[in-house]
């Protein structure tokens, strides 16, 4: 099963995990200065609902987006 929402395509981002050490300039400090940056993936919020489709029910993978603005119609 693939990490992605079957009505709008939502799928995974991808983004930095920056890890910053030292004292800020503002508190007296000589600045973050940053040791360590890794790769960190953003997963949608997915949920297996029972979905009315064409009159019958149907389990599809939706992300909360989806089912909070009412684009589909809960069974």
């Amino acid at each position: 099963m693939a990490r992605a929402c079957d009505i709008c395509g939502k799928t995974m981002g991808m983004g930095n995990r920056i890890v910053r050490h030292g004292l800020a300039k503002a508190k007296g400090g000589i600045g973050l200065h940053t040791t360590g940056i890794t790769r960190r993936r953003f997963l949608p919020n997915l949920q297996k609902i029972r979905v009315l489709e064409n009159g019958s029910k149907v389990r599809k993978t939706v992300c909360s987006a989806c089912i909070r603005s009412k684009r589909i119609t809960k069974g």
